[in-house]
C-alpha cells in the first residue's frame, strides 16, 4: 500500500483541529466525511482512515455512527485491507442490523477474500431479514404515502404534503403519481429550485413525472410540451376497449336546415375561470344554428350563480360527474351530438378517457387547457392566431382553426364597489405593479426580474395574489438576499370575484410571468383598465397573454425580450403620461375590441363547428399525426434539463434537430412534419 502518511505537526493546523474536534464530539458526520474525502483527495488515505476510526471510538452515541462504519469500511477497502473492511462492516451491522448497504458490501468483501458461501450467507440473511417487505407491502405503503400527501395538498399544508410525497417518491421512483404532485407543490410553494434529484431520484424520473401543466410552468419548450402531452395521454387513457361504444358516422346536416349538435364537456362549467369565460358565449350562441348540451363533470356546486346562468343557456344539462367514462360516452353518443368540444383538456377532474370512446364524430380541443392534447382522437383545436402563427403548427397534433381571440370572457359579471388602497393595504402614493397570476407560474427567473424592476423604481411595491404562507415568505426572502426591502412584496388576500376584480384597478401595471402566462387574470386586469406588460414565447401558454394584450389594441405592451420587459417596466412607472396613454386606449377601446367582442366570437366559432361537420360529412376529418413523438419526448427529457430560461426559435429548433441528426446517425429516423421533414 502506497500512501502518504505525513501528519502535520502544528496543533494550529487545520488536520489537527479536526481530530481534535472528532474527539469531543463536534465534527459532525457530515463534516468527517467532507474531510475524510478531502484527505482521500491529497494522498492521505492513512490519515482518512485514521480520522473514521478516531470519530468512531469517540462517537458510540451518535445515531449515525453506523454510516461512519460503513464508510470508514469503504476507506480501508480502498487501502486494500480486506480484513479490515469486513471487521469495518460486521461493527456497523451490530450498530444497525439493518443497514442494507452494509450487508451487500460485507458480501463482497467476503466474496473478495474467497470466501463464496459466506457471502452468499450474508446476502440471504439480508433476505430473510426483509422477506416482509413483498411488493404487496410496498405497494399499500406507497398508496398511504400518495393519500396522506394528497390529503394535506388539499388542506393547504403544503410543506407537510411535499416532505411525505417525498418519501412515497424516493420508495418508487419509476412511479410518477407522487412526483407530479410533488413538482406541482413546489411550484405552488416558489422552491427554487423546482427539481431537486437525490442519490434515489434521478432528474429524468423527475422530468418524467411532470404533467403537462407542470411542464407549461417549467420551460418554453413546444416540442417537448407536445411530446409530454402524447405521453401523458398514453398513461392516462391507455388504449381502451373503444368497441363497447359503437362509432356513428356523421350525419348529413349541411344545407338541410338542421340544426348541429354541439356538447361541451367540462369539470369547470361553475364559478371558476373557464365557466366566467363561457357563460355569455353559450348565451350567444344561435340557437337556430346550433343546439347546445353541457355535460357536467366536477363536483357538486350548489347555490353556484355561475353554473346557473349555464344551465339556463343551453338546451341539454347533463351531470357525469358520477358514471363511468364509458356510461359517458354511451350517453353522448346516444345524443347524437355532431361536436363535441372538450373544455378540460389535462386539467383538474378531467375525463380525457370519455373522448377515446370517439362518442362523436368530431372532436374539438377549446378553451380549458392551453396546448395541443397529442391524442389519436382530439382532431381539430380552436385558438387564435398570434397564440400558434401557421408556422407554430408544427408543435400540435391538431388541426388548428381560429377565432379572433381565444380568451371569451364574460361582459356581465358582477364588480364591487372600488375599494381605497388603504382598505387594500397598498401605500398610497406607491407606483404598484401587480400580478394576479397563481403561485406556480412565477420562476426564480421571472421573479428576479421583477426585483430588478424594483431596484430601480424606489418607492414602487409588487402586489402578488397571496397563495400560501410558505410562497409568501420564500419570495419575501429572496426580496431581501436582492436588496429590495420584503416589505415592497405585499400579497393580496383571497376574497370573493366580484371584490376582488374591483380592487384590480388600484394598480397601475401588471406584470405578466413567463413561460407560462396570464389567461383569465390577463383578461380582467384588461377589463378593469390596468395595463399588462408581457413577453411572448414559443408555447401556447407563453403567447396567451400577448393575444390578450393584442386584442386588447395595446400591442405595444407587448415585449421582444425579457431585457426589453424589465426597461419597459421602469419606464412605464417613471413616464406616468405614456402609462396614462395606455389606460386611455383601453378605456376607449373597452366595448369595442376584439376581446370583448362576444357576439362575433359566438358566430366564429358556429361557422367553424359548421367547417368541421362539413369535413366530417365528406370524409375530411383530420387524423392527429402521432408520428416521432416519443423521439421528441427522449430528446426533450435531456434538452428540457438544461432549460434556457429565453431563446430565439431559430436556436431552439437548432438544438432539436442536431439531437434529432444523431439519433439518425445511429439509427435512421422515419420524417415527419415537425423538425424531421424528408
Amino acid at each position: 500500500m502506497n500512501v502518504k502518511t505525513t501528519v502535520a505537526a502544528d496543533p494550529a493546523s487545520p488536520i489537527v483541529n479536526v481530530f481534535q474536534r472528532a474527539r469531543s464530539q463536534k465534527l459532525s458526520l457530515a463534516e468527517l466525511m467532507q474531510s475524510a474525502e478531502a484527505l482521500t483527495g491529497a494522498g492521505l488515505l492513512a490519515q482518512a482512515i485514521d480520522l473514521y476510526k478516531t470519530w468512531i471510538a469517540f462517537n458510540e452515541s451518535n445515531p449515525l455512527v453506523h454510516m461512519a462504519a460503513f464508510n470508514y469500511a469503504v476507506a480501508l477497502r480502498q487501502a486494500g485491507d480486506v480484513v479490515g473492511t469486513i471487521h469495518a462492516l460486521q461493527a456497523c451491522l451490530r450498530m444497525d442490523p439493518t443497514f442494507g448497504p452494509a450487508h451487500i458490501n460485507l458480501g463482497r468483501a467476503f466474496e473478495d477474500g474467497g470466501q463464496i458461501d459466506q457471502a452468499v450467507r450474508q446476502w440471504l440473511s439480508f433476505v430473510e431479514a426483509t422477506k416482509e417487505i413483498t411488493p404487496e407491502r410496498l405497494g399499500h405503503r406507497l398508496m398511504s404515502l400518495q393519500h396522506t400527501g394528497r390529503v394535506l395538498e388539499n388542506a393547504g399544508r403544503l410543506e407537510e404534503a411535499e416532505a411525505i410525497l417525498w418519501q412515497a417518491i424516493e420508495l418508487q421512483p419509476m412511479k410518477p403519481e407522487a412526483a407530479q404532485h410533488w413538482l406541482s407543490i413546489r411550484q405552488h410553494q416558489c422552491k427554487w429550485p423546482i427539481m431537486t434529484p437525490s442519490s434515489h431520484v434521478t432528474a429524468r424520473q423527475l422530468v418524467d413525472a411532470q404533467s403537462p401543466l407542470t411542464l407549461g410552468c417549467y420551460a418554453d419548450d413546444p416540442i417537448f410540451q407536445l411530446a409530454r402531452a402524447y405521453r401523458y395521454n398514453k398513461t392516462l387513457v391507455g388504449r381502451p376497449d373503444i368497441s363497447v361504444v359503437p362509432r356513428k358516422p356523421a350525419r348529413s346536416k349541411s344545407g338541410s336546415g338542421q340544426r348541429l349538435r354541439v356538447g361541451y364537456v367540462s369539470s369547470d362549467l361553475r364559478q371558476h375561470a373557464v365557466g366566467f369565460a363561457l357563460s355569455e358565449v353559450l348565451e350567444l350562441h344561435d340557437k337556430k344554428s346550433v343546439e347546445v348540451f353541457a355535460y357536467y363533470c366536477g363536483d357538486p356546486a350548489p347555490n353556484d350563480q355561475t353554473q346557473a346562468r349555464i344551465k339556463a343557456a343551453v338546451d341539454c344539462w347533463r351531470d357525469i360527474a358520477a358514471i363511468s367514462d364509458v356510461e359517458a360516452a354511451k350517453l353522448i353518443s346516444d345524443d347524437e351530438i355532431d361536436v363535441l368540444v372538450d373544455v378540460n383538456g389535462y386539467t383538474k377532474h378531467a375525463r380525457t378517457a370519455i373522448f377515446a370512446y370517439r362518442p362523436a364524430p368530431v372532436i374539438v380541443n377549446f378553451c380549458g387547457y392551453p396546448g395541443s392534447m397529442a391524442s389519436p382522437y382530439h382532431q381539430y383545436m380552436i385558438t387564435d392566431g398570434y397564440i400558434i402563427p401557421p408556422e407554430n403548427e408544427i408543435y400540435y397534433t391538431e388541426k388548428v382553426l381560429r377565432i379572433a381571440c381565444s380568451q371569451p370572457v364574460d361582459r356581465k359579471r358582477e364588480i364591487a364597489a372600488r375599494p381605497t388602497r388603504a382598505e387594500a393595504g397598498l401605500p398610497e402614493d406607491a407606483f404598484v405593479y401587480a400580478c394576479f397570476n397563481g403561485m406556480q407560474k412565477i420562476t426564480e427567473e421571472c421573479f428576479t426580474r421583477w426585483l430588478a424592476i424594483l431596484a430601480a423604481t424606489p418607492g414602487s411595491v409588487l402586489w402578488l395574489l397571496g397563495e400560501n404562507d410558505t410562497a409568501s415568505r420564500n419570495l419575501r426572502q429572496k426580496a431581501e438576499q436582492a436588496g429590495v426591502a420584503p416589505e415592497r412584496i405585499i400579497f393580496a388576500p383571497k376574497i370573493p370575484n366580484p371584490r376582488h376584480l374591483a380592487r384590480i384597478a388600484l394598480a397601475d401595471l401588471f406584470l405578466d410571468t413567463f413561460p407560462y402566462g396570464a389567461h383569465s387574470t390577463g383578461a380582467d386586469a384588461i377589463g378593469m383598465g390596468l395595463p399588462v406588460l408581457t413577453v411572448p414565447g414559443k408555447t401556447f401558454p407563453a403567447r396567451f397573454c400577448a393575444s390578450i394584450v393584442a386584442a386588447a389594441g395595446i400591442a405595444d405592451l407587448i415585449c421582444a425580450s425579457p431585457e426589453d420587459y424589465v426597461e419597459r417596466a421602469i419606464t412605464l412607472a417613471k413616464d406616468r403620461k405614456r402609462l396614462d396613454a395606455v389606460r386611455k386606449t383601453l378605456t376607449q377601446n373597452r366595448d369595442t375590441c376584439v376581446l370583448r367582442d362576444m357576439p362575433g366570437l359566438a358566430r366564429r366559432l358556429e361557422e367553424l363547428f359548421w367547417q368541421m361537420q362539413g369535413e366530417a360529412e365528406r370524409g375530411e376529418t383530420p387524423v392527429p399525426d402521432l408520428r416521432n413523438l416519443d423521439v421528441y419526448y427522449e430528446i426533450g427529457t435531456e434538452l428540457v434539463q438544461e432549460n434556457p430560461a429565453f431563446e430565439s426559435e431559430e436556436a431552439y429548433r437548432r438544438r432539436y434537430i442536431e439531437k434529432l441528426a444523431q439519433w439518425d446517425a445511429f439509427s435512421p429516423l422515419p420524417h415527419d412534419t415537425r423538425l424531421w421533414p424528408a
